[in-house]
């Protein structure tokens, strides 16, 4: 009597060799990119031998069709720092005749990885994420588990900022940019600053300050944290100034939470640039036209767009593909040289 054909699915391969769905793909379908350490390698095809596993060329086939879908997944798509972005993917992918489909984390890590399962499940193209990457390990191994295993549906990913070693990415010099703002508000003279920043767990944040504290050592006492927006900007200077009334100068580490400091000091009966320097990052629009115009950290905010859509559509090849872009000081009304 024949036996009977195996029925084994790739998923029992992996949990027979203790192993995740990607790496157990990778190993039998190659997808994926990542290379697998042989002993994990040897333990696949030891079970899938004696599961007598057989890849479904059709199924496979199936599970690598894709829609015209982009997805493009940023923290708020109100922010104008996000709404630049999106622009320049939407222009980028106009161009590729895809349509792109915006999410919104509101600074949620579990929501970005639930995000990419649904994007997934939809067959989308490729997926940008565009907004900061949470620090932390839990996070970086858990979207690597589900970028891997859209990788294997046919899907890639690309990433502004850096969100694992497996993940291709634009980088903006959020570092150097952080240092350009020290500098010049060295050059102006000023040596009791503070710094208006976001939220911690947000690698953008940790970047831009390393880089100031890198020609600055701003103590901790100095930095005050809040939400990526004006009234967070506003609430954080306030309770900057409450402990250091001497401040001359201030540092927020975007726009909008510049924009909330100059309200904050100026409510405060203090004038900008008058008695405090502010100086923004990102140089979102809108920047040059409050009052006084804004000095910041410019970005070539829909540039980053359109490369980071331009690389998830690319298929260079297995090694990790990264563009830099650099970041620039523009000094407009709101600093200036500290009065002798």
């Amino acid at each position: 009597m024949r036996d009977k054909p195996s029925t084994a699915t790739l998923q029992q391969v992996a949990d027979a060799a203790g192993v995740s769905l990607a790496t157990a793909s990778r190993v039998l379908h190659g997808s994926g990119g990542r290379t697998v350490r042989e002993e994990l390698r040897g333990r696949v095809l030891a079970e899938a031998a004696r599961l007598r596993y057989v890849s479904h060329a059709p199924a496979q086939a199936l599970a690598r069709a894709t829609t015209s879908i982009v997805g493009l997944i940023v923290h708020d798509i109100a922010d104008p720092y996000f709404a630049a972005i999106a622009a320049g993917a939407m222009r980028a992918a106009r161009e590729h005749d895809l349509m792109v489909m915006v999410a919104c984390t509101f600074r949620d890590p579990a929501l970005e990885l639930e995000y990419i399962a649904r994007l997934r499940a939809q067959r989308a193209r490729a997926i940008v994420l565009a907004a900061s990457a949470f620090t932390g390990t839990r996070f970086l191994a858990d979207l690597a588990e589900q970028l891997d295993a859209y990788a294997h549906q046919g899907g890639r990913a690309a990433a502004i900022g850096n969100h694992g070693p497996a993940v291709d990415a634009v980088l903006p010099d959020n570092k150097g940019g952080g240092a350009l703002a020290a500098r010049h508000l060295l050059d102006c003279g000023h040596a009791e600053i503070g710094v208006v920043a976001g939220p911690k767990r947000l690698a953008v944040v940790a970047d831009r300050l390393a880089g100031f504290r890198s020609v600055f050592p701003v103590d901790a006492s100095h930095v005050e944290e809040g939400d990526f927006s004006r009234d967070g900007g506003y609430a954080a200077t306030r309770r900057l100034l409450a402990r250091h009334p001497s401040l001359t100068a201030v540092f927020a580490l975007d726009d909008l939470m510049a924009f909330g400091a100059v309200a904050a000091l100026q409510d405060a009966g203090r004038s900008v640039p008058g008695d405090v320097s502010v100086v923004g990052f990102d140089d979102i629009p809108g920047a040059a036209d409050v009052g006084p115009g804004l000095t910041t950290i410019r970005l070539d905010l829909t540039g980053l767009g359109e490369k980071v859509l331009g690389l998830a559509l690319s298929d260079l090849g297995p090694a990790r593909q990264v563009i830099t872009m650099p970041a620039s000081l523009v000094v407009r009304a709101s600093s200036r040289p500290l009065s002798s």
